[in-house]
């Protein structure tokens, strides 16, 4: 799966916004409160649950997030080894790779945020949450970020292929690093300019007319597993 809005049918995407929008904090506050086998464990069903709702599969949420996979497997590595005896210790690194694995199923719910929710809704959603400037400021930003992020990615990918097809797969892994990143930096600073331009050729709306929101039975039960998420975190405070 792509890191981008996928229309469907699926439950998931008769969520209204700010209901998922709660859910994932919720989810986020759950998983960094609970870091133990047992809470990943059970949270690791309910982010497996949102995909499902998605409408998409853990494999594909996976592979759009296989660019972070390198460093949550060498992070553990690194947090148990020391320099001197006993070389590596267990304890630190079996610490850091649950730290690991909740960023995963962060991940998981996440993603299936963004395969159900379009752009405009995203912004509806915040600026509606958040009143005011601050609010529209928000709404712009993460609509900004989801519309220009996977162009990003697929320069970087054209750039990577294009230095492959010339041969560069013989030079040395640092010299085609600065290569693909150089050329992603150019092409993002292009789109960048012509952004810039086109908002002002279009006089950019401080207050734009919102797609229609309203909550349905399906986010009372979103609500509801958000709520519960939330009690789980305060609960154990108490």
């Amino acid at each position: 799966m792509t890191f981008a809005y996928v229309p469907g049918t699926s439950p998931g995407h008769r969520l209204d916004a700010r209901s998922k929008l709660f859910v994932q904090i919720a989810f986020a506050a759950a998983a960094y409160a609970h870091t133990t086998p047992r809470g990943l464990a059970i949270l690791s069903v309910i982010a497996v649950g949102c995909v499902w709702a998605a409408g998409g599969t853990v494999r594909e949420v996976a592979w759009g997030y296989r660019w972070a996979a390198p460093v949550l497997l060498v992070a553990p590595v690194v947090a148990g080894a020391t320099l001197g005896t006993p070389w590596f210790r267990v304890e630190r690194a079996l610490s850091t790779g649950l730290a690991s694995y909740r960023v995963v199923i962060i991940l998981l719910v996440a993603g299936a945020y963004v395969r159900t929710t379009p752009v405009r809704e995203s912004r509806a959603a915040i600026q509606r949450l958040i009143p005011g400037r601050i609010g529209r400021i928000l709404g712009i930003g993460v609509s900004l970020v989801f519309r220009f992020l996977p162009l990003f990615r697929r320069d970087l990918a054209s750039a990577r292929e294009a230095l492959h097809s010339r041969g560069g797969d013989a030079r040395p892994l640092r010299d085609r690093m600065r290569i693909v990143a150089v050329a992603g930096l150019n092409r993002a600073f292009e789109r960048a300019d012509r952004l810039a331009l086109a908002l002002n050729a279009r006089c950019l709306a401080w207050n734009p007319t919102l797609p229609r929101s309203r909550f349905g039975r399906l986010d009372v039960l979103a609500i509801i597993l958000a709520g519960g998420l939330i009690l789980a975190v305060v609960l154990p405070q108490l």
